[in-house]
């Protein structure tokens, strides 16, 4: 079977796995357009409740968010989390605390209707903090359906001492 048929074929046999439609459709008409909805969603001062409908709203169903980080010993390590799963383990520490990532930088590849796009973020506790606690690379994945993008994943890494991040994912970078 050619391999556009087969693809045309697993779509039929799934059939739709789309949530609703956001309820706000600036936020997914475009890729610039989703990645600041992401930041603004996550960011907040403690005690602020974050609008997890609207991070819903940009995300497909089966979504995965990944996180890479490193064990004391210096292997890698990675946990694979579903939406609702970091809703729960994130969203009440992001709530209590204070939490502001910023993007400081980006990267962004397109073919047809998909988009891969490397922001390079800063986190602060509070906005206006001196310094970011963390800064790292957001990896997010989207797709365009002829209606609107969501976000099919995001894996990313903090950077650290032994991981600095690279010139070409900061402002000024090379392409």
């Amino acid at each position: 079977m050619r391999p556009i048929l087969s693809i045309a074929l697993c779509l039929t046999c799934l059939g739709s796995t789309v949530p609703a439609a956001s309820s706000d459709v600036r936020d997914t008409e475009s890729p610039d357009a989703i990645v600041k909805a992401l930041y603004d969603v996550i960011s907040g001062p403690a005690g602020a409740k974050r609008d997890w409908d609207r991070m819903r709203s940009l995300f497909s169903e089966e979504a995965k968010m990944v996180a890479i980080g490193r064990k004391p010993d210096g292997s890698s390590v990675r946990r694979v989390l579903t939406l609702e799963d970091y809703v729960k383990l994130a969203g009440p520490a992001l709530e209590s605390r204070g939490f502001f990532e910023k993007e400081i930088a980006r990267r962004t590849e397109s073919f047809g209707n998909m988009v891969q796009v490397w922001t390079t973020y800063e986190s602060r506790i509070a906005k206006d903090d001196a310094k970011p606690f963390e800064r790292g690379i957001n990896s997010l994945q989207l797709w365009n359906d002829g209606k609107r993008w969501w976000i099919l994943g995001i894996v990313w890494q903090g950077e650290s001492a032994n991981l600095t991040l690279p010139a070409k994912y900061l402002k000024g970078g090379s392409r």
